[in-house]
């Protein structure tokens, strides 16, 4: 079952689907969990299987769940400061001997959300209220790094989570009706999610997939940090297919000369597994990240969701050019934070 993205939590209505619902928005990878007996599948969202790049899961899931499940959840990698998006991602390597090396040093959880399946019972033409109630009742608590979201119709603090779980590494708040059923493939659930804007540096770009010189593909961003170094953040893109043409012409004159004194010149030599815009990593499935340089002059405000460390966890959007704004103010000091939420609390909390 999968989520439209929506700005606000949906108003209260008297429809006959019934009443809103509301759970945290996890960051991790999204899972579907089978389990008959001593079998347990792991399964992505487009079916690949997870389980060999988590084997501590194997252990508490099946002290967790019932014989024969199936559950909906996200595989989360926790830390004292809280998920780290970039921590996980490690863990889907090639070799057996890492995964079990970060499988110790960073073991990861679960959070579950829905209850499809329990023994010959298929619950998805089941309301979610029933249904959450069958997950608390089946699953057993207190079973460490295994956890069942919570759950509130209390609108005032689905709120505050809006506002307060990215500080936790969280992405936003879910919305579910009440009596709704599990309807697979569809967009029936809501994801509220907080953007916010920033004035960025764009100090180079990348070409479109089309060819060189057909089109402009993204822009490489950077932010001054307190040393006044240019540290590349993400990329903005989305752009429509006239825009893109257009950007050829714009760009142009901040080519000329881009490289002399550019701060990011010294990547081309970098170490390959540094943070430059265009090395290759097992992530990058082949594409073609070479970028091409300009003169850091240009500002652009750009929205964003959240920030992951240093870096916008997700492409960032353009709004338009900022040419009243010097680039050395473009610093992370304008950025929005949130103050950090207790990932112990959202973990261990009853629903409501």
């Amino acid at each position: 079952m999968l989520a439209k993205r929506v700005d606000a939590l949906p108003k209260p209505d008297d429809s006959p689907a019934g009443e809103w619902l509301f759970e945290p928005k996890w960051d991790g990878f999204r899972v579907l969990i089978f389990r008959e007996g001593d079998q347990l599948l792991l399964q992505s969202r487009d079916t690949k299987p997870l389980g060999r790049y988590f084997p501590e899961l194997e252990a508490p899931l099946k002290a967790a769940l019932p014989e024969r499940a199936v559950v909906d959840g996200e595989i989360v990698l926790a830390t004292a400061s809280g998920l780290d998006f970039d921590l996980l991602q490690q863990r889907v390597h090639p070799a057996a001997s890492r995964v079990k090396k970060l499988a110790a040093e960073t073991p990861a959880s679960v959070v579950l959300w829905d209850l499809l399946a329990e023994g010959d019972r298929d619950l998805r033409a089941t309301p979610l209220v029933l249904r959450r109630a069958a997950l608390e009742a089946h699953v057993k608590t207190g079973v460490p790094g295994i956890h069942v979201t919570p759950l509130t119709r209390d609108r005032a603090l689905a709120n505050g989570w809006v506002e307060r779980v990215e500080g936790a590494g969280l992405d936003g708040v879910m919305a579910l009706r009440a009596n709704g059923v599990y309807e697979p493939d569809k967009r029936v659930m809501l994801k509220i999610k907080h953007e916010r804007t920033c004035e960025c540096v764009v100090a180079g770009f990348r070409w479109h997939k089309d060819g060189e010189g057909k089109a402009v593909g993204s822009l490489l961003l950077g932010l001054y940090d307190a040393e006044g170094h240019l540290q590349h953040v993400g990329v903005v893109g989305a752009f429509t297919a006239a825009r893109r043409i257009a950007l050829i012409e714009e760009l142009a004159p901040y080519r000329t000369n881009a490289l002399e004194g550019h701060p990011w010149a010294s990547w081309a030599s970098a170490d390959p597994e540094g943070r430059m815009p265009g090395a290759k990593s097992r992530w990058s499935g082949g594409k073609n990240l070479t970028w091409e340089p300009l003169r850091p002059e240009l500002v652009a405000e750009v929205a964003y969701e959240h920030l992951q460390g240093t870096r916008f966890r997700h492409t960032a959007q353009f709004r338009r050019w900022r040419t009243d704004k010097p680039p050395a103010d473009c610093r992370f000091d304008q950025l929005e934070t949130t103050p950090p939420y207790e990932l112990q609390t959202i973990f261990t909390a009853s629903s409501s």
